[in-house]
């Protein structure tokens, strides 16, 4: 198969092309010529407003429903979703039934990644069961390719755990990711604490949950004394602007620490949950105007590293339901760069690297070469095409998206990957 991408601007910093406006001509997965190019030698052309080609993208932060609950997400509708929203590579989150936390359990989805054009890789659980309790196996663990340990959804309450945590994994530069948020302080909340919970007479999730977590493991890690060219600690899914000012002067500090945002955290506030819609009921939750501004500020400064789909999948029997009652979570795989684009007002250029070379860099994986004779890792993106999104065009198996019926802009036009091809 014959593919031409026409007058697209290459976002790939490891090659000559980089910030250059190019056609790239693709024979049966592989990058065949790099220049100016007739369409008549292709059988697919990919034109766009304003076309870029970057790497394929990477997300640190995926939940998948298999093993456990395949009826609300499987491996292959998972990764389906990835290959339309522009990934390659997907790093999953060990909160599956068994969790991720054996050697058969990391080759469950290294042998499902086979015959995916999307990787699985996986993050294994730091705890037994993700209780915070026992350790698991993380050398053995890591031998077996768990590229990064976290315990996913619940965050590492016990600071004894996460400080012999890092004591453990520094020999094996093996990032620790945490989702930071105080666990009593969070207690039985709903949505952020501000006046629209009040109105709402919700129980609220205040920013000083996430604040004093971040405080307490910044404060073990600076105490563990350790030196490293990379991250060590890594903080999952930032909402708040004081969380963030925390994280920017650890850096400053010189702190092997990184963190990142997900991707639909710019897209609305608490004021937005004043209707009770569940599919806007995440964790962690949606913050303020304020909270919204210095994320902006953090991307454009560096202090955040990636931005994460934080996909998590429930079906109408955990979401359709009273507002206190549902669970916590949207997909995003489908939707996260153009939520991105849409909200951040931030520029593609800016933001393609959030989604291609940082986030490989923090677990260890080569960004994809570009060049002629390579094999094509790639997205293209038209950063100019809006495009409204519909629950049809979902290819999840569960629907709990907060962009349904909304414009957003900056659509994913293909992803190309191990011989692989999703062409929108």
């Amino acid at each position: 198969m014959k593919v031409l991408i026409k007058k697209a601007k290459i976002v790939q910093p490891n090659s000559a092309h980089h910030l250059k406006n190019r056609d790239v001509l693709l024979i049966d997965g592989k990058i065949a010529e790099i220049g100016t190019i007739e369409n008549s030698k292709a059988d697919t052309i990919i034109k766009g407003k304003e076309l870029y080609l970057s790497a394929g993208f990477a997300d640190l932060r995926a939940f998948s429903k298999e093993p456990g609950h395949e009826a609300m997400e499987s491996l292959e509708s998972l990764s389906q979703a990835a290959a339309l929203g522009g990934y390659s590579d997907l790093l999953v989150m060990p909160n599956t039934e068994p969790t991720i936390q054996s050697k058969g359990s990391v080759n469950y989805f290294k042998n499902a990644s086979k015959y995916s054009q999307v990787n699985l890789h996986t993050a294994a659980a730091v705890t037994l069961e993700t209780k915070g309790e026992d350790f698991t196996e993380m050398w053995d663990l890591h031998a077996a390719g768990a590229l990064a340990f976290t315990d996913g959804l619940k965050p590492l309450w016990n600071a004894d755990i996460l400080y012999k945590s890092l004591q453990y994994l520094y020999p094996k530069k093996a990032l620790l990711m945490n989702r930071p948020e105080e666990a009593a302080l969070a207690m039985f909340g709903q949505m952020h604490e501000g006046i629209p919970s009040t109105h709402m007479g919700t129980k609220g999730i205040p920013s000083e949950a996430e604040e004093m977590m971040i405080m307490r493991d910044l404060k073990l890690l600076e105490y563990a004394g350790f030196e490293s060219d990379k991250p060590l600690l890594h903080f999952s899914c930032i909402s708040t602007a004081s969380g963030l000012n925390l994280i920017k002067k650890a850096k400053q500090k010189g702190l092997p620490v990184s963190c990142d945002i997900a991707a639909h955290q710019l897209a609305y506030t608490d004021e937005d949950l004043l209707g009770f819609d569940t599919n806007l009921k995440v964790s962690p939750p949606f913050r303020s105007k304020k909270d919204i501004k210095a994320l902006i500020k953090g991307i454009s400064d560096g202090t955040i590293d990636a931005v994460v789909s934080d996909h998590n999948p429930w079906d109408e029997e955990h979401k359709k339901m009273e507002f206190d009652l549902a669970e916590f979570g949207v997909i995003g795989l489908q939707t996260a760069f153009a939520s991105m684009l849409t909200h951040s007002g931030l520029t593609a250029e800016e933001i393609i690297p959030l989604f291609t070379e940082k986030p490989r860099s923090l677990i260890g994986l080569e960004n994809p070469a570009f060049e002629e004779g390579a094999e094509a890792n790639l997205t293209v993106i038209d950063a100019g095409k809006s495009f409204t999104f519909t629950e049809d065009m979902i290819v999840s198996k569960s629907k709990n998206s907060p962009f349904i019926g909304k414009e957003l802009t900056g659509k994913i036009m293909a992803s190309f990957h191990k011989g692989q091809a999703t062409i929108a």
